[in-house]
């Protein structure tokens, strides 16, 4: 009605002029909204259920497993290799630590249980490549020969770490839950209509 530099104050009541674009919603903007469906609602960081705080205490281990020994060479040299040892060695052996950088953050900003839902197959897919790793590690070994012998035993790491990917691809096809069991943390008024 009036311009920014034309009145602070209204001329026949006397209170103060604001932008509209400050004023919060009137109560019948806020009436004629329809409610947030309880899976869009936003669950707090630390939100645990659904399979949320699984997958990232996994994710977690899964970093850790990668510097744990994944094997105990005897044989031609006497040495302890980690996943980040095998790493520098074999470029593609980088893809379990890689796989676990990406789904912890990825896990952690999914804050709705429609978002869950929606990245099931993005976490299911990174277990995945967890998983397809370790077992090409284990089925491409280096062939022992007369002048060459290869002695080796895989140890710890490599275990856990499979371990570890195969329970983020079980929690990942449940990631978000179920929707039909949901409770809404908004308040209502009872007389909505529900279909």
């Amino acid at each position: 009605m009036f311009e920014p530099s034309e009145a602070r104050v209204c001329p026949e009541c006397g209170l103060p002029l604001e932008d509209i674009r400050k004023l919060p919603p009137s109560r019948e903007a806020l009436e004629d909204e329809a409610p947030v469906p309880p899976e869009m609602e936003t669950v707090p960081f630390l939100y645990a259920a659904r399979g949320r705080g699984a997958l990232a205490g996994i994710a977690l281990l899964g970093l850790v497993a990668f510097f744990l020994p994944w094997v105990r060479e005897q044989a031609p040299e006497l040495q302890v290799l980690t996943g980040f040892g095998f790493a520098e060695r074999l470029q593609w052996m980088w893809a379990p630590f890689v796989s676990w950088v990406v789904m912890l953050p990825l896990v952690l900003s999914r804050r709705s249980i429609h978002a869950m839902r929606g990245a099931r197959l993005a976490v299911g897919f990174l277990a995945a490549i967890v998983i397809m790793t370790v077992i090409m590690r284990v089925a491409v070994v280096p062939e022992s020969t007369r002048h060459r012998p290869v002695r080796f035993e895989w140890a710890y790491g490599l275990h856990v770490t499979f371990v570890l990917g195969l329970l983020a691809l079980g929690i990942a096809t449940r990631f978000g839950g179920r929707v039909d069991d949901m409770r809404s943390n908004e308040a209502r008024k009872g007389d909505e209509m529900l279909h």
